[in-house]
C-alpha cells in the first residue's frame, strides 16, 4: 500500500468534517492523519488526510468526495514537489543525570525545550514525518510521558496549486 495524501478544500461550515470523515469510515478506509483549519479565504477549509491505499482505492475516494455538496476541490499532493511539515510535542521524563542529554538530542533535531521542571521537560519540534520519528526514538529511552503530534500538512511548490486529479 501507498501513502496518498490528499488536499481537501470544502465550504467551511459545521458538520463538514463529519461528513469527510464519514465518508471514511463508512467505506472502511482508515485516515492516518487529518488536519484542517481555515484557508486564506474565510469561507472555506482546508482538509488535509493522509492514507494507505492503492491507487484504485485513493480514486474511489475522490469519486466519492467530488461528490459531496460542500467539498469544493480535491487535490493530490505530490510529496516530493511539496512543502510538508509536522509539529509534534513530546514530554519526557528528566532527572538532573538526563537533563542535559535531553537537551542535546533536541538541539540535534533543532527542536524547542519549551516547557521544563523538575521530572519532565516537553519538547516541540517541527520537521517532515521522518524527522519528528526519528527525534520520538531518540527521547524513548529517557521515558515518554505523553506525545502529541499534529499530522501532515503540507502545500505544492511554486505558485501553482496542487494538481487535482480527476478519475
Amino acid at each position: 500500500m501507498k501513502k496518498h495524501v490528499l488536499s481537501i478544500i470544502v465550504e467551511n461550515h459545521p458538520g463538514v468534517l463529519s461528513k469527510v470523515s464519514g465518508l471514511f469510515s463508512r467505506r472502511g478506509y482508515n485516515i492516518e492523519s487529518l488536519n484542517v483549519s481555515i484557508t486564506e479565504d474565510p469561507t472555506t477549509s482546508r482538509i488535509t488526510i493522509t492514507a494507505n491505499g492503492d491507487d484504485a482505492t485513493i480514486e474511489q475516494i475522490i469519486k466519492q468526495l467530488n461528490k459531496l455538496i460542500d467539498v469544493i476541490k480535491v487535490q493530490v499532493i505530490d510529496l516530493s514537489k511539496a512543502v510538508s511539515r509536522e509539529i509534534a510535542l513530546i514530554k519526557v521524563s528528566t532527572t538532573l543525570q538526563n537533563r542535559s542529554s535531553i537537551i542535546e538530542v533536541a538541539n540535534i533535531f533543532r527542536s524547542n525545550i519549551i516547557d521544563i521542571n523538575e521530572k519532565s521537560m516537553i519538547v516541540e519540534a517541527t520537521g517532515d514525518s521522518s524527522k519528528i520519528s526519528a527525534l520520538i526514538e531518540m527521547l524513548r529511552p529517557f521515558g515518554i510521558i505523553e506525545l502529541i503530534r499534529t499530522g501532515l500538512t503540507a502545500l505544492q511548490r511554486g505558485s501553482e496549486a496542487a494538481i487535482s486529479k480527476s478519475f
